[in-house]
């Protein structure tokens, strides 16, 4: 006999606040583990008490997993709990019936055999066991990165897709990148943070292109600190995300904040750090994405002279933490400098987050808008050195009406068109920001791989006693030629090779005879975590119904 949760009659009216209570009494028994976390395994069991068929069940678990976690927090328990109420009332399992209902008033599903199991739970633990229960999703993988022990970490402690990719990380690369100081060539190493981080958008232009507007018109408000204006108002990198309060946070102080990812720009010293702040504000759009507003690029030596700081530097450093790079134009301002040519030349590696936006188009006619996008095309093309065409988002965004003259008759429906096809493309990052944790990831680790080989190389170029100096110098000089090499012998694709130019530039601090040798191991752990522990952490946490 089918039994319901609740213990009064159907017509009864519930109210969130209750609804939360219930559903906290189903997770606690839920979750075998009592870490706050519903892996797949256990939702296995659960969920099929709603006698729900395994195609809907299925789509509950794509809908409340919508991060790719591989598990269901308190939060997104409930967000299924939801669905399987409104789908064994009939409806459609989807967002859009979600965000439609009055899940205020929303009964809880019935599910078979619930209140039997219920009786049995509370007859062997407390009600203070489930006073004490909070299924708050913090990461049990946060104290790895602290710790000093170096004991294997149990994959029964890795209940994510994330952190499996910290232990990964932890156990195999993390000891390849010490070795071979990655962290002073490439990239800082890695926190916890850095995983738990929120996805990230950047905005990159020209001054006055509608940089700070455009994250205003997403927010529907301004952020503070914000200031908009059509001469150079933006001096400083702004990160923009959720806080409870509104406030700016100076830049030296949320570099040095554990649970934040900005650590490794402390790198760039203090003259950067005073022109970086954090901006922040509640807002629902913030709980799932930060944006970083940069400042206007400038022409000439301004750039150069003018800026106190590696400005291409931190814009690279933000490109690789960034899961979206939108660089911005308006029809006025298309000609690319050569500060701005070496600012999108530092995105190289990050072509597939890159979206050009042609802002402020309704501010020329449609005669005058053919001619401009054909020119920012071809301005684009010489730039990127690609045979593709890239695509670029025609619109207007920020919060005026479009011109009624603005290109023609079908200026309004073209605007409109493209910029659901651009917010379209914004609001899928969240869903594939763990995917995009996985790409980058693998990036990093063969991007380690090959500084690791090259390393390793030069040290066994170097001579065992006598001219050192004189064989150092010869390598930097051709170590165009000491790539290739190693890119041949070691059957390593060009591409994840880094800049020549810019790593001959590092590499002339350092002495190549300091450099460790090539550890065989090392190099097999990264192989071995590439090639297997990945694919098995994917298939382990993929959702529970395929």
């Amino acid at each position: 006999m089918a039994s319901s949760a609740a213990d009064s009659s159907p017509t009864r009216s519930w109210g969130l606040k209750e609804q939360r209570s219930v559903y906290l009494r189903w997770f606690y028994l839920a979750d075998d583990d009592a870490d706050g976390r519903l892996t797949g395994k256990d939702a296995l069991k659960f969920f099929a008490m709603s006698k729900l068929s395994r195609d809907d069940l299925k789509q509950v678990w794509a809908i409340a997993d919508s991060k790719r976690q591989g598990y269901l927090g308190f939060a997104e328990f409930m967000t299924a709990m939801q669905l399987v109420s409104l789908a064994q009332a009939g409806q459609d399992i989807s967002q859009d019936t979600l965000a439609h209902a009055d899940l205020g008033t929303l009964q809880p599903p019935t599910m078979e055999g619930l209140e039997k199991k219920l009786k049995k739970s509370a007859a062997h633990k407390s009600s203070s066991d489930l006073t004490g229960y909070h299924p708050v999703q913090t990461s049990m993988s946060a104290n790895w990165f602290n710790s000093k022990s170096g004991k294997k970490i149990a994959m029964k402690s890795v209940t994510s897709i994330i952190d499996g990719l910290k232990k990964a990380y932890i156990e195999k690369l993390r000891p390849l990148e010490k070795t071979y100081q990655y962290n002073d060539f490439v990239s800082p190493l890695l926190t916890s943070s850095d995983f738990d981080a929120k996805p990230m958008i950047m905005l990159l232009g020209q001054y006055s292109t509608g940089k700070t507007t455009f994250i205003k018109h997403l927010l529907k408000s301004s952020y503070p600190g914000s200031h908009i204006g059509p001469e150079p108002t933006t001096d400083r990198f702004v990160v923009v995300t959720t806080g409870p309060d509104e406030r700016c946070i100076p830049g030296n102080t949320i570099a040095v904040q554990a649970d934040m990812p900005y650590s490794g720009l402390s790198a760039f010293g203090t003259a950067f750090l005073s022109k970086f702040e954090c901006s922040q504000m509640p807002h629902p759009l913030l709980d799932h994405i930060s944006f970083v507003d940069t400042p206007g690029v400038l022409s000439g030596e301004k750039q150069r002279t003018q800026r106190s700081y590696d400005f291409t530097g931190v814009t690279s450093w933000f490109a690789a933490k960034s899961d979206l790079i939108l660089l911005l134009f308006d029809p006025h301002k298309l000609d690319i400098s050569d500060e701005f040519k070496r600012v999108i030349g530092s995105l190289r590696g990050h072509d597939d987050k890159i979206r050009i936006v042609l802002n402020k188009a309704d501010q020329v006619d449609a005669q005058q808008l053919m001619r401009v996008y054909g020119a920012l095309l071809w301005s684009l093309g010489k730039v990127f050195n690609t045979p593709e065409v890239m695509r670029v988002y025609i619109g207007s965004f920020n919060d005026k009406p479009i011109r009624e003259t603005a290109a023609g008759p079908l200026g309004s429906e073209l605007f409109v068109r493209e910029q659901e096809d651009l917010l379209s493309d914004l609001n899928d990052i969240p869903k594939k920001a763990c995917d995009r944790r996985i790409n980058e990831f693998v990036k990093r680790a063969r991007s380690a791989k090959v500084h690791a080989h090259i390393v390793g190389h030069l040290k066994n170029q170097m001579p065992a006693l006598m001219g050192k100096a004189k064989a150092q110098q010869k390598l930097l000089e051709t170590l165009d030629e000491q790539f290739a090499k190693v890119q041949k012998e070691m059957h390593l694709p060009p591409g994840d090779f880094p800049n020549v130019d810019e790593y001959r530039d590092t590499l002339s601090a350092y002495n190549f005879d300091r450099f460790e040798r090539l550890h065989t191991k090392m190099m097999k752990d990264v192989d071995d975590m590439l090639a297997y522990d990945i694919p098995d952490l994917l298939k382990q946490f993929r959702n529970p119904y395929e």
